[in-house]
């Protein structure tokens, strides 16, 4: 088992880490195979199977037969306590997998305290921008799959859990899966930098916030020693919590102001702006898109967006339609119904001429 899911958390880290990534290429299976002899493998399993007698000697006859004290009901609990559940999630196998999982994310941890904070020099070939701007999404599935782990092998009440070593393994576990979130959400801030702003992005910062108070979730609970249930519930509130504040956030605005604020065209860097895009998030992204169209019409290339401009300017007549029902009425409609009274009736930009010479 530790073995197993530090190769899943190695495969992981590969495909979210280029340096990882790089160091696990080197490796040449085809050649390791090569080295591989038939006759050699045949020598000791020959070997072994000579030996096994001396490693695992049976007691003579006689000692067996010797009645023991303790009664048939223990003998038969002996039997049941070692099952696949044991195997897999007892006492030695946790601490083995604690201590595996906790050198596998410490190097993860160093490599992002080295490349993606500290700003180190790549090795050749890997930039920066392939470092930070990859495996975000492979690390959030890491972090979960470790929050799986220790909810299902430090169960309340369990051997393991009153283990003192490995509750401190735990925590420190716990504590590097919390940095791993703020390195995605780091490597998503970096891609939203230069790629724009867009509604899943938006989901994907929630989401990681999600996952890194339920991880901080698990810590409370193991320390305290609370029940699975208690996490739940704990889970369920935070997740209410962030649904009832996302009811006072206009997303639609705040990416369609993000990506006007940071587009090529209002900052000179960056990536031109996906003006349809912010046509498409709807009335919430009226303000912003005018701001791009006074812009735009200030330079050569308003003649490109009198298309843009002109379906701004039927939305605008289709919103102010609909808002005459009393039964649409909002209060965020009615901040953007005075924004547009404000701003007076809709103007197409017309374009700039080019000035001849001579003129």
């Amino acid at each position: 088992m530790p073995l197993t899911l530090g190769a899943v958390f190695l495969a992981l880290f590969g495909a979210a880490n280029p340096v990882i990534d790089y160091w696990l290429s080197l490796i040449d299976l085809v050649r390791l195979l090569d080295l591989i002899q038939l006759a050699r493998i045949a020598f000791w399993l020959f070997v072994l199977a000579a030996v096994w007698a001396f490693l695992r000697p049976r007691l003579p006859r006689l000692v067996r037969r010797i009645p023991h004290a303790a009664p048939a009901v223990s003998a038969q609990a002996d039997k049941t306590v070692t099952t696949i559940e044991d195997i897999l999630f007892g006492k030695a196998a946790i601490l083995r997998a604690l201590i595996i999982f906790n050198v596998l994310f410490a190097l993860q941890t160093a490599l992002d305290a080295t490349y993606l904070w500290g700003g180190a020099a790549l090795p050749d070939g890997l930039s920066y921008a392939a470092y930070a701007h990859r495996g975000a999404y492979p690390l959030i599935v890491t972090a979960l799959l470790a929050a799986g782990f220790v909810l299902a092998a430090l169960r309340p009440g369990s051997e393991t859990s009153a283990d003192p070593l490995i509750r401190r393994l735990v925590y420190a576990w716990v504590a590097q899966n919390i940095m791993l979130v703020i390195s995605s959400i780091l490597r998503l801030d970096l891609y939203v930098g230069i790629y724009a702003l867009t509604y899943w992005r938006v989901a994907a910062f929630v989401w990681m916030g999600l996952v890194a108070s339920g991880l901080a979730l698990i810590i409370a609970r193991i320390a305290l020693g609370k029940s699975n249930e208690w996490l739940l519930s704990a889970n369920l509130l935070t997740l209410s919590l962030a649904l009832y504040a996302g009811c006072f956030i206009n997303f639609a605005a705040t990416i369609a102001n993000y990506n006007v604020d940071h587009s090529l065209e209002m900052t000179g860097q960056g990536i031109p702006l996906d003006a349809w895009y912010l046509h498409s998030l709807g009335p919430g992204a009226f303000p912003a898109l005018d701001r791009f169209l006074e812009q735009q019409g200030k330079t050569a290339a308003a003649g490109t967006n009198r298309e843009l401009a002109g379906v701004r300017g039927s939305d605008e007549i289709w919103y102010r339609t609909i808002q005459q029902n009393w039964r649409a009425w909002s209060f965020r409609d009615w901040r953007l119904l005075r924004y547009l009274d404000t701003k007076g009736p809709f103007v197409i930009p017309s374009a700039i001429e080019p000035s001849m010479p001579g003129r």
